[in-house]
């Protein structure tokens, strides 16, 4: 008999891997910034910046936009809200571009009625395609129950985040390893955390965080796109 359990985790497993080819490597959603102004520089400093992103961008406003998804909000509506809560530039085209490609590996990899017509919607110029979006369109298709797609999508973004900083700062990698556990509370909060939240609470992100986002755009000296 077939194992359903199983078969979302494998599929889980397949769809947050670090090297699924999505981009992620080459972004830092803001923490480049603080490194360039001397406030991140070692582990204790980007494990508090990291703990930070958790409870703000990654639970008001990715992982708020995947419940939304998850209780069958239009696909339409919700990327287009999501677009207007991602207030600096390169986040909102980071999040188009790892979705775009999350879509279209889906589409050959986990086809599904949903992701289809999510391709379809970026087709026409109706959507964008943000990437937690294109993550809970798939999940959602596999039977994976929301808390475990929370915490699936968002230790992926800790974990690339973490080994972008590893580069950056850098890091050695046990340091890496030790962020990374050190963030499990943080992402298990964030998992408990989105189903109590309410409507206006989407992208209800810290301005610190979306300003440091925005100025790493004019930063002189970079490795990341975002």
């Amino acid at each position: 008999m077939q194992n359903t359990r199983t078969d979302y985790q494998l599929a889980l497993q397949q769809l947050t891997d670090s090297a699924l080819p999505t981009g992620a490597f080459a972004h830092s959603l803001g923490f480049e910034t603080y490194i360039d102004r001397g406030l991140v520089t070692d582990e204790a400093t980007f494990s508090a910046w990291l703990h930070s992103f958790i409870g703000q961008q990654l639970t008001y406003s990715d992982g708020l936009a995947i419940r939304f998804l998850y209780e069958g909000d239009g696909l339409a509506e919700l990327d287009e809200v999501l677009t207007g809560c991602l207030l600096a530039r390169e986040v909102r085209e980071s999040s188009a571009k790892m979705g775009g490609r999350l879509l279209e590996m889906g589409d050959e990899v986990f086809p599904s009625a949903g992701l289809s017509a999510y391709r379809e919607l970026v087709r026409a110029g109706r959507a964008v395609g943000h990437q937690p979006l294109a993550f809970a369109v798939v999940a959602r298709s596999l039977g994976v129950p929301l808390p475990e797609a929370l915490a699936a999508y968002c230790f992926a973004t800790v974990t690339s985040l973490t080994q972008n900083a590893v580069r950056a700062i850098p890091l050695g990698q046990n340091a890496g390893q030790r962020v990374l556990r050190a963030a499990h509370d943080a992402v298990a909060a964030a998992v408990e955390a989105v189903p109590n939240l309410h409507r206006d609470d989407l992208g209800a992100v810290s301005p610190g965080l979306e300003i440091s986002q925005m100025r790493h755009e004019r930063q002189r000296a970079r490795m990341f796109m975002s």
